[in-house]
């Protein structure tokens, strides 16, 4: 049995997982979905004050309240640099980290690091003007028909605080833990080609593809959890 943490991504909320949850459970393992503040049934919480840190400490304090050794990390999309933030204050505790189409952020990147100029320009823009960044259409991760209309009712505005903070980790400390990319290939998000691109120049990874598109728990959830299986079945023994 192994226990997974799992993180969403941007503009989503713990409600992403809905057909990930059952079926880890059914397979003999516990599964702790994450809803971050400022989104999802958090919404109300936020968005003044709200940073990176904010996110990290959500998930540390799931941690550290179930009491949690050795767990499976998992972190989509914006959540890459979450769970890499957790794995940083709570080391010892993390068995595997999982980065499903994720940020996967050198030592001192934000969020906004590998994105292109148009589109910091962009994001920085509307984080002015509202404070938050709006959601994205669903048909940007691939989505369509009503998988397309249930994501664009659910999603809420992401807190604009977490766009630009920097986030400083022990980089030699962090390579030492067992690392996992899911690559969501069809169509594959252009705001993830530098992670795409580094977990495959750099040793220690496995990369896993999936021919889906970006939110793979919605859109190909039986393959999305095939690649979580394997990585219970890699995962080192305590």
């Amino acid at each position: 049995m192994s226990d997974f943490v799992l993180v969403h991504g941007a503009w989503h909320g713990a409600w992403c997982w809905k057909r990930i949850l059952p079926a880890l459970w059914k397979a003999g393992h516990r599964a702790f979905a994450v809803s971050l503040s400022g989104v999802g049934e958090r919404a109300h919480l936020g968005p003044a004050g709200i940073t990176l840190d904010t996110h990290i400490q959500d998930v540390a304090a799931v941690i550290e309240a179930e009491e949690l050794q050795d767990c499976i990390l998992v972190g989509h999309s914006y959540a890459g640099m979450v769970i890499t933030g957790v794995a940083d204050r709570l080391h010892d505790r993390i068995g595997q980290l999982v980065y499903l189409d994720a940020v996967v952020p050198w030592t001192g990147d934000a969020w906004s690091s590998r994105h292109s100029p148009d589109t910091q320009a962009q994001r920085r823009a509307l984080i002015a003007q509202l404070g938050v960044l709006p959601p994205a259409p669903p048909s940007l991760f691939g989505l369509a028909a009503d998988d397309a209309a249930w994501v664009e009712r659910r999603q809420t505005a992401h807190p604009g605080g977490v766009y630009d903070q920097a986030l400083p980790y022990d980089a030699e400390r962090w390579a030492r833990l067992p690392r996992r990319f899911i690559d969501c290939t069809e169509p594959a998000l252009a705001t993830i080609a530098a992670s795409r691109q580094r977990v495959r120049s750099e040793p220690g990874w496995i990369v896993d593809e999936i021919a889906t598109g970006h939110d793979a728990m919605i859109s190909a959830p039986e393959a999305l959890l095939d690649c979580l299986l394997a990585a219970a079945q890699a995962r080192p023994k305590s």
